[in-house]
């Protein structure tokens, strides 16, 4: 019986399974809800005709693509553009067939990776469709690949193209990295930070979080790793799977790190203006 890729209609999350899968394996982790009506899972014919695709071209030669109406977690897919080949780092909940066609126009896809399960979105699709030579994951979470196939497992950090490094930070998930690129200063961050923006995408807080729906918080050793790591990394903006965020730097984010260190526990929603005072002192 041959496997077919399902989409878990409540998170997104795509498993390639010869019938519809017993359950999802995010669904069931403690950092998201169980689906209230039950278990759907939605197969490519079902999907399609559901979604628009939808793309835009931000500076630093930087492409989101993104859907609508939302499918699960809803991440947004971010295409980094290189002379020497792209880099898709995450990807959408699906890619309709203008948003492939796009990525073609754009000159494909070289290599693939993703922060933690909340950012593979529809990978298996880019790697389907564009073969590229590297898919790379880092090894604690290879669990959760189920739709893909995994090239490149890694330790503690790998570098994907010149000045472009995954660093394993955890915490959020066990396997979560961060893609930092120092050409472009920018911090692919995965869900190691929650960025609150308003209706117009202007950010107006920052978070970190073990389990952000839930308010769960990270310990003092994991935010210990997370700051080990990010304070020696240059960077002017932050992507989240769901925000692009200009002008939040290192400095914004160590002073988030830094109020988890000095207090209790706790997710908290630091106002952008209140971390701005924190990183200038």
């Amino acid at each position: 019986m041959p496997l077919k890729p399902y989409a878990c209609a409540n998170c997104g999350h795509w498993q390639r399974y010869f019938a519809p899968p017993p359950d999802c394996p995010v669904c069931t982790d403690t950092r998201n809800d169980l689906p209230e009506d039950g278990w759907r899972f939605l197969t490519v014919e079902e999907v399609r005709p559901m979604l628009r695709g939808h793309w835009r071209r931000l500076e630093r030669d930087l492409v989101a693509f993104s859907v609508s109406p939302p499918l699960g977690l809803n991440g947004t897919g971010w295409l980094l553009l290189h002379p020497e080949g792209n880099i898709a780092f995450e990807a959408a909940p699906f890619y309709t067939n203008d948003m492939l066609a796009e990525i073609e126009r754009l000159g494909g896809i070289r290599i693939l990776a993703a922060s933690h399960v909340h950012g593979y979105g529809a990978l298996w699709q880019l790697q389907d469709v564009f073969r590229p030579e590297v898919m790379a994951i880092q090894k604690e979470d290879l669990r959760l690949t189920k739709a893909f196939r995994v090239t490149w497992p890694y330790d503690e950090a790998l570098e994907i193209a010149p000045g472009l490094v995954l660093h394993h930070v955890g915490g959020h998930y066990e396997g979560q990295a961060v893609l930092h690129d120092a050409g472009r200063r920018i911090l692919f961050c995965g869900d190691a930070f929650k960025v609150d923006q308003d209706a117009a995408g202007n950010s107006t807080a920052v978070s970190t979080h073990k389990a952000f729906h839930k308010s769960i918080p990270l310990t003092p050793g994991e935010i210990r790793r997370y700051r080990e790591v990010i304070a020696g990394l240059d960077f002017d903006t932050v992507c989240t799977p769901f925000e692009h965020a200009p002008g939040i730097g290192r400095e914004i984010a160590l002073a988030v790190l830094d109020d988890q260190l000095r207090g209790p526990p706790g997710v908290r929603h630091l106002p952008l203006d209140e971390l701005r005072r924190s990183a200038t002192r």
